[in-house]
Formats: structure tokens, sequence, C-alpha cells
């Protein structure tokens, strides 16, 4: 099958530091080449990912949300596939909404759905549903749909051959993020502080309230033991992950998925999180790590995190959240949606095991 991905235009495919919806993107194009599909990525020119590739913007366009711009992308986007490709599987915003209109979307489409759903954009995710396959990406997700029709919830996918499992020796705890309170930064920090751990912190620190936050409300808990590295590579993140004590996640807000906690279990690293979003549906609660009701239970379970087991970690990372589990997900719905539309789906052939 043919398949064209569109990535939105603010962060390169793989991204160079933070950028969970990139990395997605990238793991899937690698997986659902490795089934035999032929893909055609539309992303920014700065992009590696090993598929052949096609962009409007070479460089990430700025400032990132600019509605012009993401329209521009996305209309470039669709002409470029038209024609070219089975299905298109849309990443962004905006793409879907756009794609309804009369000679912009010439096959189905599909669109995966990152962010949660809000009173603000309930109305274009209605819209969206109308002419394209909603996936959300977390059960929890696709409850806050309400009525708006969801065709899958598809978890997502990382890669097991670069998060490697990592012996947990470095004698600290990890926070990683954005630096946002609802990301939970300094409640991060008071609970390694009365647990007795020193705490690792690799977090993204751009925007004006980013760093306003970091210095209001997480630079003065941080002690002598503690370390801020600020937004580190890939290749470092996994390294500080790998030899962590615990990931803790005190996130305050129903994240629709949370990469980075089935990210540490890959690492055979345990994650310590509030029961917020989909947090139940990654972490298994005392055999992965710990589901916890506030700061207190969090620092209780630190003390409990040597029970875990990390070869167990690594084994639900490797059952449930692969990158071959992912693309096969997608390539049922691919191919679902393609017998719905009346167009067969073509023959699959297969260079690699899902």
């Amino acid at each position: 099958m043919r398949i064209g991905l569109i990535a939105p235009p603010w962060i390169p495919v793989p991204p160079p530091g933070y950028g969970g919806t990139e990395e997605v993107i990238d793991n899937l194009a690698r997986g659902l080449t490795a089934l035999g599909h032929d893909l055609l990525l539309f992303t920014v020119g700065q992009s590696a990912c090993p598929v052949p590739r096609q962009w409007l913007f070479r460089s990430p366009a700025e400032p990132m949300g600019d509605r012009f711009k993401e329209a521009a992308h996305v209309l470039a986007a669709y002409e470029a596939l038209a024609g070219e490709v089975d299905i298109v599987h849309d990443h962004t915003e905006l793409g879907p909404v756009l794609a309804g209109r009369r000679g912009i979307a010439r096959q189905p489409v599909v669109t995966t759905i990152h962010g949660k759903v809000t009173a603000g954009n309930r109305r274009r995710l209605a819209e969206a549903a109308r002419h394209a396959s909603i996936v959300a990406i977390s059960h929890a997700h696709a409850r806050s749909f309400g009525p708006i029709p969801v065709a899958a919830v598809i978890h997502h996918g990382i890669d097991l051959d670069i998060h490697k499992p990592g012996p947990g020796t470095g004698g600290y705890l990890l926070f990683t993020g954005r630096m946002s309170p609802d990301k939970g930064a300094h409640r991060a920090v008071r609970v390694a502080r009365r647990s007795g751990w020193p705490l690792v912190i690799a977090a993204r620190i751009l925007e004006p309230a980013e760093h306003a936050y970091f210095e209001e409300q997480v630079r003065p808990l941080l002690g002598p033991d503690d370390d801020m590295l600020g937004e580190q590579p890939l290749a470092a993140r996994v390294d500080l992950m790998g030899h962590a004590a615990a990931l803790l996640n005190p996130i305050t807000w129903p994240e629709p998925f949370g990469l980075v906690m089935a990210e540490a279990l890959a690492t055979a690293t345990p994650a310590l999180a509030f029961p917020h979003g989909a947090a139940p549906e990654i972490i298994d609660h005392g055999r992965t790590g710990y589901l916890c009701r506030g700061e207190d239970e969090m620092t209780a379970a630190v003390a409990r995190v040597h029970r875990i087991s990390r070869r167990q970690c690594r084994a639900a990372a490797e059952r449930r959240f692969s990158l071959a589990r992912m693309a096969a997900d997608y390539d049922r719905l691919y191919r679902a949606i393609q017998e719905h539309s009346g167009r067969p789906a073509p023959e699959r052939t297969e260079t690699g095991a899902p």
C-alpha cells in the first residue's frame, strides 16, 4: 500500500530534541516500511526520516502554531500526495478540516489526534470526523471525544532497539518533559527531596512561560545534589532513563498518552505517576511502577521502587509499546478503511516481522 504521512511543520522528523509527535511519526514510518508499505512523508526539509520526503518549508515554520503557515503546509501536502498514495495519514491539527473541502482530499484520510480534546477544538474535531477516520491514542483519550466518532484507539510505539534496558544504578530519580506546571516538575522536586534522592531534570525550557515557571516554582526548590540539565538529545535521554532508579511523572492533567512513561519502561525503569489520562493504561500498578494519588503517596512509592522488577518493565514495553505493534495496528486500520471505501487494499509484501 502507498501511504502518505503528513507531519506538522514545526519540528523535523525525527525531532532533534523534544518532539513526541514527530518521534511517533518517525517510528511509524519506519515500522510501516518494515511491513512492506511504500511511504511518502510530507514534513519540513530538515527532516531525516529514512523514507521519501517532500516539503514546503525547508526549515521549521515559526512561530509555532501560526495558522497561516500550517494551512500553507497542509494544502501543499494534500496537493503533493494527490494521486501518489492510497491513503493519507494526517498528524496535523488543521489538515483534517481542510481535507474535507471539495477536491482537496482525493484519498481516504486517517488522522491521529495527539492533543487533548477541549471546548476550543471540539467543533473542529467534529468537522474532521465527517470525512476522516479519527484515531485516539488511549482509551482515556477516546472517552474525551464524547459523541465524536473514533475509528480506533492505537497506543504509541517506540523503537526498542534505541530504548535499550539500563541498569538503574545512577543513584537518582528522573524528571523529563516540558517545563510546564501541568507536567509537575516542582512536584517531582518535592517528592525527590522528601524521599532523600537526588533528582535529575532533563526538560525543555523555550517559551517565556516555561522560563517563568522554572524560575519561580522549580529553581527555588532545587538542592545541591539535584541536576538541571535542560533539553537532551535522544541518546542522552535514553541513557539518563536507563540509569535512573525511577521516572517521576506527577502530571495533573488528562494526558492523552504519555510517551515518556513507555520510554522509561523500555529502558527497564519503573514509572511513578498520578493516575490521570492514559497513565493507568501504561503503568501496571505494583508491577511496572506505581499510580499515586498525590505527593505523599508518590514519596512513599519511591521507597518501594526497589521491589519493581526492571526485567518486568522491559517485558511490558516489548509486549505493548513496540514500534512493530503500532505499525501493525495502523496497517489493520488502513486496510479496513480501504475495504469500507470500496477500494481494494493492495497485497502486502512483508519485509519485516510485526
